[in-house]
């Protein structure tokens, strides 16, 4: 099995698999520049905690942080989404062509206009009839 490993990619997947990270990422989305006390309005948890998810996305390069005075600003970082899509997209093209290939499969006809959906097949065709006078499965009943 080949693995794939590229760190980059591997933090920003990481970064966008927890919904608070998402969360902060929508707010700096809708604003160029957002302080952190800013950011942490919107969530029911402490400022170090918003912090730490912060850090997280500054690691993976998704947001960058600013201090000014006492003031850390953060501004979004879409250059690692923009390589994540890229990988993405690969996988999409690739299961994008099989569903195309299964549609088309499934949407062709398989049976003639003149065939009967009755009409025995080849194999029950072929059959023997059962002979007269057999005993059913099972069991024989004792006397």
């Amino acid at each position: 099995m080949v693995k794939y490993s590229d760190d980059t990619l591997n933090r920003t997947f990481a970064a966008l698999a927890d919904p608070t990270r998402r969360g902060l990422l929508a707010q700096l989305e809708e604003k160029q520049s957002l302080s952190v006390s800013e950011l942490a309005k919107p969530f029911q948890m402490s400022l170090p905690a918003v912090m730490k998810h912060l850090d997280v996305l500054s690691e993976a390069g998704l947001v960058t942080k600013r201090k000014t005075g006492r003031t850390v600003t953060c501004e979004l970082n879409a250059g690692p989404m923009e390589d994540a899509m890229a990988w993405l997209t690969r996988y999409q093209r690739f299961w994008t062509e099989g569903l195309d290939r299964l549609a088309a499969f499934v949407e062709e006809d398989p049976c003639p206009p003149n065939a009967s959906p009755n009409r025995a097949s080849r194999s029950s065709a072929a059959s023997k009839p059962a002979q007269k006078g057999s005993t059913p499965r099972g069991r024989k009943p004792t006397k």
